[in-house]
């Protein structure tokens, strides 16, 4: 288990990442009241929430952005095995900072989330969605980040307020939500599903039936959720797997396009290129 802790303005930022052989449990706690956003990368913790004789569960957790309230007796349990690996990102501010926030930050909070500001339990749970890809990627740029010093609170600095912006831009749209909170979860599945099977992804008509929604649906309601077309996200996300196995475990050009499902290596870097602004070739060079 490692956990990060940086102070930014009014900010407490956690960066929470654990991996276990076996199943292990991790509980944190706050040491004053806060209102916090928790956002959970590429893992599928467990979350349990404790506070009194109350309890609430979060059994996939992957993908997800969650507000909350919380003082200090309530207690958050992680439940993290091989399977299911811990990466979340927590933004914290205590309550009686939200006057002091820059940018008019804590009217946002006011406004949006005032149910927190105002809360009626030791826990009270706020809005929380499956993040959009722009959210993700700054996650994935966060557990991937190797800066240290000065450079690395200037990049942590400039993360936050841009995953704060997409929160709250997020939240904005969801008051014209018109997706049924069922169909989101099916449609998070499609995701996972599409994750899970970079090399060889199933059509949309098999991945409908897996979801429980007709192919109308699928492609409508996935654009509106998560901001791109179902193979537009799949493309991305071969990509992006790619990128990683090329820079970071060392994998060939060649080795890395088949793993994702590339059997053309030429499409490969022409996509790969037109995506990130460089080929491939560029990174072993």
């Amino acid at each position: 288990m490692t956990r990060d802790i940086i102070d930014i303005n009014d900010f407490t930022i956690l960066v929470e990442e654990a991996n276990a052989d076996q199943p292990s449990v991790d509980s944190c706690l706050f040491d004053e009241p806060v209102i916090a956003i928790a956002c959970y990368g590429s893992g599928d913790v467990n979350l349990s929430v404790h506070y009194g004789e109350k309890k609430k569960t979060f059994n996939r957790t992957k993908g997800l952005a969650l507000s909350f309230y919380a003082d200090e007796k309530v207690e958050f349990v992680h439940t993290v095995s091989a399977s299911k690996p811990l990466k979340c990102i927590v933004i914290a501010t205590a309550v009686s900072h939200l006057n002091k926030l820059p940018n008019q930050e804590g009217d946002l909070f006011g406004e949006m989330l005032h149910h927190l500001v105002n809360p009626a339990d030791h826990y009270v749970e706020g809005p929380n969605f499956f993040m959009t890809p722009e959210m993700q990627s700054v996650i994935d740029q966060v557990f991937h980040m190797k800066y240290d010093g000065k450079t690395k609170m200037m990049f942590f600095r400039s993360q936050m307020t841009t995953l704060l912006a997409h929160f709250f831009g997020q939240l904005s749209e969801m008051s014209e939500e018109t997706i049924p909170a069922d169909e989101r979860v099916s449609l998070q599945r499609a995701k996972e599903i599409l994750m899970e099977n970079l090399e060889s992804p199933p059509s949309l008509s098999e991945l409908s039936k897996q979801i429980g929604l007709n192919t109308f649906k699928l492609k409508k309601n996935f654009k509106e959720l998560f901001g791109v077309p179902v193979f537009k996200y799949l493309q991305n996300e071969r990509l992006n797997k790619a990128n990683d196995l090329i820079r970071n475990q060392k994998m060939t050009i060649q080795e890395a396009a088949w793993h994702v499902g590339y059997d053309s290596l030429s499409s490969f870097s022409n996509a790969f290129a037109k995506k990130f602004g460089f080929r491939p070739s560029e990174i072993k060079g």
